[in-house]
């Protein structure tokens, strides 16, 4: 088993929690993990990238090479495509399609949102929006750490566990809150995988 995932977003967006989320279930699997710093401005709206490697085998770096990332969990769609180099052909790109406006010059949003399309392998979806209908505007990462579940090879219950983990002195709502985002963006990456 070995995955290779880049997480890409603005800073503020939740990235460290999906990938400490991801990293507590495959610790819990006795899997070997290696997560890059966070590369970029790690303050909210600053671009954010990070690298997060898991195998059942020693991981001697903890820097995906280009071509060779199984895949990007990006919750911005620019930032998403930003790294779109670094997918490996069979490579899956999980998007949030709400765009995070905090720069003048955004690209036309119907153009990035269409080369997203293009691509073989994609879940492109309003992840802001799921989150808002379940009345947890906040949990729009959960949601997309949900589409990433079918394609990551650890254990559901693992995830869960882990959302309970981080999230666990925060108190029950929220921990609930963050389940249900979750559990919504895995039930529609299942529907919607190709």
């Amino acid at each position: 088993m070995k995955k290779d995932i880049i997480l890409a977003g603005v800073g503020g967006q939740g990235i460290l929690s999906i990938a400490a989320i991801i990293g507590y279930a495959a610790v819990e699997s006795d899997l070997y993990l290696k997560q890059a710093e966070v590369h970029g401005m790690s303050q909210r709206g600053g671009d954010v990238q990070s690298h997060l490697r898991i195998s059942d085998s020693v991981i001697y770096s903890d820097l995906i090479p280009t071509g060779k990332a199984d895949m990007i969990i990006a919750v911005e769609p620019m930032e998403g495509l930003r790294y779109k180099s670094y997918l490996a052909k069979e490579g899956w790109l999980l998007v949030n399609t709400k765009p995070y406006l905090n720069i003048p010059n955004y690209p036309d949003l119907e153009a990035l949102i269409g080369e997203i399309e293009s691509l073989p392998h994609k879940i492109s979806l309003n992840a802001d929006k799921i989150a808002k209908e379940l009345d947890s505007p906040r949990s729009m990462n959960m949601v997309m750490l949900g589409t990433a579940i079918p394609f990551l090879d650890l254990e559901y219950e693992k995830i869960k566990q882990g959302v309970k983990y981080i999230f666990g002195r925060k108190g029950d709502d929220i921990v609930t809150k963050n389940l249900k985002a979750v559990e919504s963006g895995r039930e529609l990456a299942e529907k919607n995988r190709i």
